[in-house]
């Protein structure tokens, strides 16, 4: 459904889900705010799982209502208007392969979570993975698909046909180096179909910038709507709500131009690298230090964790021992103040008025690990440095893996990175400290370490000490 008349430029984004509406249509939110109406944004959707909401947005005209509330527990509401398309569910994907190709849409933007991007140790497409074969056949028909890599190629498909002209695809996932690992799956995929037209057309007319997102977007609760209405009068089906915190950080490489998203506060810098690494690895490895720590004490919310001393020394010491070694040294100085960029993380985790679940943080751990903590384990162990601290949060997961594996959780944990047979292969072997260890998923060509089975053995004892200490 279109509320007005179409703008210059479009940005198609694929996945409307809360973190795109709380982040990104801000973003162009505040540059049409400013005066600068050429860019507007179109949504769709890839899977039917979010019918409810794409629903409200189509009788809301793509308009609604963002809730953000800073550590102080200020609360501020705005309307955000910024999405004047909302292309209904598919299965065919026809609105969106229609909009890809409008020479008038010029970045193809997208948020489908880290595991939705099927890549194994060694960044290469699991071609094993059903729904990626499944659209890989789909593919094969000219059809498009659930996957990003089955939709992109089809709309990059119809795009060439019509002579859409070059565009720019722009991953905003917690993915390292998101736009180079993305592009070389959607290569590899384009190349399995077989369509080498197509797979020249994409190598010479797209770019696939790196770029760095934070808002912490937690799930909308129910009260919200009630909230929302009686703070400013709207009766809002859609609304969402986040931390006032915001940050993008992009690397400007853009196929055929861009909103001037360096006017409302976008960071458009040369190589997005130390941004990204300071991001994955001091924010979100400790949100989800803090959301398997507390789920194990019994906590609910990710702010109840921050608050107990021993978890918030947990998170404190992996960064402070571990992570900022790695990223800032004498011959490479990171750009980021890493610790008041931890301390700024931990008081943004502690915000009572955010609410965020520990189920939501906690979920897709066979793709966190790997991409959130193995690095900085593989780098101090190259330097014959020692893990005790980073080796906490893998610790952690297998004492969360564990209580999964006996259906003692209180939630329903997702992960689309896992594979549930060999998951609870690890929890039931003689060894699961060791098992663990020797995961090839997790930790790729570190597997089986004999210093990582070591200090996941200590951290284990001190997971498990802590746990006693809960139930005490």
């Amino acid at each position: 459904m279109t509320r007005s008349a179409p703008s210059e430029f479009t940005v198609l984004h694929l996945g409307l889900g809360s973190f795109h509406r709380a982040h990104q249509a801000v973003y162009l939110q505040a540059l049409i705010d400013a005066g600068d109406t050429r860019w507007s944004l179109a949504g769709a959707n890839l899977r039917p799982d979010m019918a409810e909401v794409e629903a409200a947005l189509i009788r809301q005209g793509g308009a609604y209502t963002l809730e953000t509330v800073s550590p102080a527990g200020e609360y501020r509401y705005q309307r955000i208007e910024s999405i004047r398309e909302v292309l209904p569910f598919d299965p065919t994907l026809a609105g969106a392969i229609a909009r890809g190709a409008d020479p008038r849409t010029r970045v193809i933007s997208f948020t489908v979570t880290e595991a939705g991007y099927y890549l194994d140790g060694a960044d290469g497409l699991d071609f094993a993975a059903p729904d990626l074969a499944a659209d890989l056949d789909r593919a094969q028909g000219g059809a498009g698909g659930t996957t990003i890599y089955g939709a992109v190629s089809a709309i990059l498909r119809a795009r060439r046909t019509a002579n859409g002209g070059a565009v720019t695809l722009l991953n905003c996932d917690n993915l390292r180096h998101n736009g180079e690992r993305f592009r070389k799956g959607l290569l590899a995929f384009i190349e399995k179909t077989g369509d080498s037209d197509l797979l020249e057309w994409v190598c010479t007319q797209t770019t696939c910038p790196n770029a760095m997102v934070d808002r912490i977007t937690p799930r909308p609760p129910p009260e919200l709507r009630q909230r929302v209405l009686q703070a400013t009068g709207w009766d809002d089906a859609a609304p969402v709500t986040g931390e006032s915190f915001i940050q993008w950080v992009i690397e400007d490489d853009f196929a055929n131009g861009r909103p001037d998203w360096g006017r409302v506060g976008v960071q458009l810098v040369e190589s997005v690298a130390p941004y990204e690494e300071a991001k994955i690895r001091i924010l979100n490895a400790t949100h989800s230090c803090i959301a398997w720590a507390g789920t194990l004490a019994g906590f609910q919310y990710i702010h109840q964790g921050t608050h107990d001393a021993r978890i918030r020394r947990m998170a404190f010491d992996y960064v402070t021992d571990d992570v900022i070694p790695c990223l800032n040294s004498p011959d490479r100085p990171s750009p980021v103040d890493l610790p008041a960029y931890r301390d700024v993380v931990l008081e943004r985790f502690g915000n009572p008025a955010i609410r965020d679940t520990n189920q939501r943080v906690a979920m897709d751990g066979f793709s966190k690990i790997p991409g959130f903590i193995a690095p900085t384990v593989r780098e101090r162990l190259a330097r014959g440095a020692g893990i005790d601290s980073v080796a906490m949060l893998p610790a952690l997961f297998l004492a969360f893996l564990q209580r999964w594996h006996r259906g003692a959780l209180p939630y329903v944990y997702q992960d689309q990175g896992m594979d549930d047979a060999a998951a609870h292969a690890i929890c039931d072997a003689a060894d699961p400290v060791a098992a663990l260890a020797g995961n090839r998923t997790l930790w790729g060509d570190i597997a089986g370490d004999a210093r990582l089975v070591d200090a996941l053995r200590k951290a284990d004892a001190r997971v498990q000490a802590f746990m006693q200490g809960r139930a005490a």
